[in-house]
């Protein structure tokens, strides 16, 4: 055991915390004040509700031994055997304990940014269900693949702190929840303006901080990798930032804060998969193409109709499947990994290429699947009447804002 690896990776169990209320002041600022405290709610409930469920049984079938390559046993059932022992794999200097708290933090907010997709619409009756029934069927057999000692691991994949297992996987779903659920009422015609963009900025801020804890505490020890992490995560944030706002003012003649606040975002999921793989000028690249090919995506949702109401698929899908794909161009083996289709190996692409498109039909078909069943059974959607009146009235019986 090394003290200064589970110092570091405390603090970024902490940080990856951070996130999810981060992300709920992200999400809660694009939507109109009635809805403010209901799509908070999303990312605040999601820490109780999917840490319960991690314990129990998330966390044995994501990192329990393997079964077949598709899922873990049931050895670590209520945690039973994870004590403060160190891991062979999952960790060697650090307590099995950590470890698994630090991987708890990446399956709460997982879940939570699908929400972004369905938000001002969704019973939160139905929120609770499809939370828990998603995290079981979808996200810890897909964390199991790529992590857990499944079969995408073993086939090669490269996934460094989530760009199959959260940005693709919560795109998808997040895709798949907009064609079941519908569009909001008065989409298209009607203008669905932010409310509150400070508090918008200030998530993605809290998001940007949490996200050093993301990509350098996956290295799980405090190392050269994590330092390299460390560096890509900003180089890439900083340039999508850049070139999300480039973009925009040459296609819309304007430069906004959503659009840098949605450029980081979009920068920081393309180099989750990638972090500790590749150097800076590589994580500078990756930055700028991904804030460019999340630019155009979100336009997508004009061009086709669906109500993504917060870009969830247009950012995190996009920025998943980019980041993915980009890992199998620039990973470098001096750094860590394999290499990639750049430095000598086109093999590693192609497994890239395999884990991208499975990891993208898995996430969207069993998510439709869920969805659909959880229609049948108790409903989806608010009614009309409560969608006028908004979720925190209807769903929670509060207001996010005083008028007295």
């Amino acid at each position: 055991m090394n003290t200064g690896d589970t110092a570091f990776l405390l603090v970024s169990s902490a940080l990856v915390l951070l996130m999810t209320p981060g992300l709920g002041l992200f999400y809660g600022g694009m939507v109109r004040t009635r809805n403010v405290l209901g799509t908070i709610m999303h990312s605040f409930f999601a820490l109780g509700l999917v840490t319960v469920i991690w314990i129990l049984w998330g966390y044995t079938l994501a990192f329990g031994p393997d079964v077949g390559g598709v899922i873990g046993s049931f050895k670590y059932f209520g945690l039973a055997g994870v004590g403060l022992d160190p891991h062979p794999t999952y960790g060697p200097t650090i307590p099995h304990v950590l470890f698994m708290i630090f991987q708890c933090m990446f399956a709460v907010i997982t879940p939570a940014l699908i929400t972004g997709a369905f938000a001002e619409r969704m019973k939160f009756s139905a929120y609770v269900v499809f939370t828990a029934l998603w995290l079981t069927l979808v996200y810890c057999p897909l964390a199991h693949w790529v992590w857990g000692g499944g079969w995408l691991g073993k086939l090669g994949a490269l996934d460094f702190a989530g760009g199959a297992v959260v940005h693709i996987n919560s795109g998808l779903a997040a895709l798949a929840a907009v064609l079941v659920i519908g569009r909001r009422q008065g989409f298209p015609s009607e203008a669905f303006i932010p409310h509150n963009l400070p508090m918008t900025l200030t998530g993605a801020g809290l998001l940007w901080f949490g996200w050093f804890g993301f990509n350098a505490g996956s290295a799980l020890a405090a190392n050269g990798q994590a330092a390299g992490a460390f560096v890509a995560t900003h180089v890439a944030g900083a340039a999508a930032t850049v070139s999300w706002v480039v973009i925009e003012r040459l296609h819309r003649g304007r430069a906004t804060t959503l659009g840098a606040a949605s450029g980081a975002i979009a920068g920081l999921a393309g180099i989750t998969p990638a972090a500790g793989f590749v150097g800076p000028l590589s994580a500078l690249i990756i930055g700028l193409l991904a804030g460019g090919v999340c630019y155009f995506g979100v336009t997508l949702k004009s061009r086709f109709n669906y109500d993504d109401s917060l870009d969830v698929f247009g950012i995190h899908g996009l920025s998943g499947i980019f980041g993915v794909l980009a890992t199998g161009l620039f990973a470098q083996a001096a750094i860590g990994g394999n290499n990639g289709l750049f430095f000598g190996n086109a093999a590693q692409f192609g497994i890239q290429i395999v884990a991208m498109v499975v990891s993208a039909v898995f996430a969207f078909v069993v998510t439709y699947i869920l969805l659909k069943l959880i229609d049948r059974v108790i409903g989806l959607r608010i009614s009309e009447e409560d969608e006028s009146s908004g979720l925190d009235l209807s769903q929670h019986s509060e207001t996010g804002y005083s008028t007295a």
